[in-house]
């Protein structure tokens, strides 16, 4: 029997309601609350203290059987709300009691799930409110509180670690399920299912960049079932596919509500026994490779009413005229060296964390040591060159955390393609990155393909790239230097194609998209031109657009070209 720690998780307090140890049957800690007198003594529930679960087949529910400490660390310091204050839910107010009891709520419910009362100021109102209030509790510290008024205005403690409500409650569980706000998981509390919990501000349609799954990630190590039940609108959807994109398809499950909105309206329509009927007849994502008209039904008819949609841009608008892309694409990058190549790919990963928050992690051994890297990643947030008088400052910590949770270094004493997807796998499970970039593809080598064949090689190596941008739904970024290449009879070297990079046509081919980066050293101006779009609506093959690159920030300012015909006219002319 495990007394201290279960799957990696230490064990507070053992046996928190004093049960026999020796037995693997015997009474639910509750009969004495639902049962009558003359069978509170009956053995309706089986102990399993290896998993550290008990089960009460006459309420069939089950229950953890010890309380545990956080797992992980917060990853950095925040604010904490004062111990929690416990409340009897007979001492709510009884606006606040027939409310609950309106929406299907107990107050046993209430009392297992720390929900309490009292008094807060609410920047909506202007004022100080009676407010619900959801208090996080992870290990045995209290982390967080959501606050919710008569108004339906909500707000977290300022300050505090965003966690997942009621993350304690999936400890020693293989399944959990995931909800979008506090009432379904109260819903499916009074429904017996107790391992559920929701994520802490809801689901929005732009930006979902999870950071509560990043301090929560080491409680889903050991889940084989994750069952997403949010919200059946658009941007309930959206947080479901970025939790199938973190979380694996492999393992998630999806639950559906029919016309209900969420679990809680559905609790309150058809009851108890038919919301756990939904959770545990929740279907599985469908199977990769495998796909039908139901699965891209949406999709279809989101085409149909607005046409394609629009591609990302980075937010430099000479630029963002002539290329966008999608994510679960693959971008090559090209030109001679010193050119600007691996420059011009940090400016473009700034702009999608600027413009949709992405994260980015960085396979960068031409970028080495990373401490320059991530000073040149530095200046372009910073848009300016920091100075000593700077170390230290507020601005100065704002943007170091900044780099610091958007762009992660890939270090390795010997990179290879497979250990680096491996690596940014894990990095799109705990961090949620959207974009990787790979600088040099000759340095990052394919060490599983044995083939002596270049051009086998090459499509061996971008089919490997495709796969991992598919299934995870990333932007990747390949950064490959040209073969040995000549001048012109103007002295200068001649622009690269995608042609001119060993293994010939195969990246012509198998590139969703090919970028040159090229530098006019008597002009001093660098290039970026479109060598393939794969979509027509996404940009346009063989554009260019012209920059200035600014020494202080090491951005890149859009400059246009005056073209011959176009100058000023003179006075005399």
């Amino acid at each position: 029997m495990q007394e201290t720690e279960i799957n990696g998780f230490v064990i507070d307090q053992f046996n928190q309601y004093n049960l026999d140890t020796k037995s693997t049957q015997g009474v639910c800690p509750w009969s004495d609350e639902h049962r009558k007198p003359e069978n509170r003594k009956k053995k309706c529930s089986s102990y399993d203290w290896e998993r550290g679960l008990g089960t009460c087949h006459n309420c069939n529910t089950t229950y953890q059987l010890h309380t545990y400490q956080r797992k992980g660390s917060a990853s950095k310091n925040y604010a904490r709300p004062d111990a929690l204050t416990v409340v009897d839910p007979k001492e709510l107010g009884s606006k606040v009691f027939k409310w609950f009891e309106s929406r299907g709520i107990s107050n046993k419910t209430l009392n297992e799930l720390n929900v309490t009362e009292g008094k807060e100021f609410m920047p909506q109102t202007g004022k100080s409110e009676n407010t619900i209030q959801f208090n996080y509790i992870m290990g045995d510290e209290l982390i967080n509180i959501k606050y919710r008024d008569g108004h339906k205005n909500f707000k977290l403690y300022k300050g505090a670690e965003k966690v997942f409500y009621n993350i304690n409650s999936i400890v020693g569980y293989d399944t959990c399920v995931i909800t979008e706000g506090e009432m379904d998981v109260l819903a499916l509390h009074e429904a017996g299912i107790k391992n559920a919990i929701s994520v802490p501000n809801g689901a929005t349609l732009n930006s979902n960049n999870l950071d509560y799954l990043d301090n929560c990630i080491d409680y889903f190590e050991d889940k084989e079932k994750i069952i997403l039940a949010v919200d059946n609108d658009e941007p309930g959807q959206a947080l479901q596919q970025e939790l199938i994109r973190r979380l694996g398809a492999e393992v998630c499950f999806i639950a559906s509500f029919e016309e209900c909105k969420d679990a809680n309206d559905y609790l309150i329509k058809y009851g108890k026994e038919k919301l756990s009927e939904k959770i545990n007849n929740a279907r599985p994502v469908p199977l990769e490779n495998v796909t039908t008209f139901k699965d891209v039904e949406d999709e279809v008819t989101d085409f149909v009413k607005h046409g394609f949609k629009p591609g990302f841009q980075i937010g430099l608008s000479n630029f963002d005229r002539i290329f966008s892309t999608y994510t679960g694409q693959f971008i090559t990058v090209t030109g001679i060296p010193s050119s600007g190549k691996s420059d011009f790919v940090d400016q473009m990963v700034v702009g999608y964390n600027n413009n949709y928050k992405w994260k980015t992690a960085f396979a960068s051994p031409e970028n080495a040591p990373t401490y320059l890297h991530a000073h040149k990643l530095m200046r372009k947030v910073w848009q300016d060159m920091p100075t000593r008088s700077d170390i230290g400052t507020d601005k100065w910590k704002q943007v170091a955390e900044h780099v610091n949770n958007n762009f992660f270094f890939i270090d390795m004493e010997r990179y290879t393609l497979e250990s680096v997807l491996r690596k940014g796998a894990e990095l799109v499970k705990r961090k949620g990155i959207k974009c990787l970039v790979i600088d040099p593809f000759n340095k990052i080598r394919d060490v599983d393909c044995k083939t002596e064949d270049v051009n086998r090689y090459t499509m061996e190596y971008l089919t490997k790239i495709e796969t991992f941008a598919k299934k995870f739904d990333v932007l990747v970024f390949i950064v490959a230097h040209p073969t040995k290449m000549y001048k012109g009879s103007d002295g200068k070297i001649e622009e690269p194609t995608m042609y001119n990079i060993k293994g010939g046509g195969e990246w012509y081919d198998a590139s969703y998209h090919g970028l040159l980066v090229h530098r006019d050293y008597e002009a001093k101006t660098v290039k970026a031109k479109v060598l393939k779009v794969k979509f027509q609506n996404l940009g346009e093959n063989g554009a260019e657009a012209h920059f200035k690159w600014e020494h202080k920030s090491g951005c890149f300012i859009p400059h246009e070209l005056v073209a011959i015909g176009d100058e000023e006219a003179m006075p005399w002319e």
